[in-house]
């Protein structure tokens, strides 16, 4: 038997008893009811701005690889021919995002990303003239199937047009400066 019962019982004893019970355990089950649709709430929205920010980088990816197999013209943003930083721009243009136009530019969006802590949509730099270390290359991380050996990029080769190479190919590797994180 319930202690409320039990006192409501003798109501010559305890006259207003119940209004030290009642009064608790209504505030008790609004904030209960308060605190059930709340934290949902809280969880559901981190959860959709996740899934809104992989979204962007998928959608990102997805344009970027519509253009495989377009070949290389500098200054280019157009099928007809495209350059690296173009590709970069043309991809992040569906998001609605607009990028910088040149490479070097680009180079200091978002946050640093060392080689081995690229994640899918992260911006990757290279210099690529002998003995300079000035950005002159850009990329797209699209897949990272293995940290130490194997982590995909996309970009427009002035040798090959758009293309996805591994970023752990020995000129790559080598010519590698940066990773920056826009996400």
């Amino acid at each position: 038997m319930s202690v409320l019962k039990l006192l409501s019982n003798h109501p010559h004893i305890f006259p207003n008893i119940q209004f030290l019970f009642i009064i608790p355990m209504k505030l008790h089950r609004s904030f209960f009811l308060f605190v059930c649709l709340l934290i949902p709430f809280l969880f559901s929205s981190c959860v959709a701005g996740k899934r809104a920010k992989q979204n962007k980088i998928d959608t990102v990816i997805a344009t970027a690889r519509t253009y495989k197999g377009t070949p290389y013209q500098w200054g280019g943003t157009t099928r007809a021919g495209m350059d690296c930083s173009g590709l970069l721009l043309q991809s992040f243009d569906a998001i609605g995002e607009t990028l910088p136009r040149t490479s070097k530019e680009q180079s200091k969006l978002g946050k640093r990303v060392r080689m081995k802590k690229l994640k899918p949509g992260d911006l990757v730099f290279f210099a690529t003239k002998k003995r300079s270390r000035k950005i002159t290359h850009a990329g797209l991380v699209t897949e990272v199937y293995d940290r130490k050996s194997d982590i995909r990029f996309i970009h427009s080769s002035s040798s090959l047009g758009v293309v996805e190479n591994n970023i752990y190919n020995t000129y790559y590797k080598k010519n590698f400066r940066k990773g920056r994180r826009v996400f």
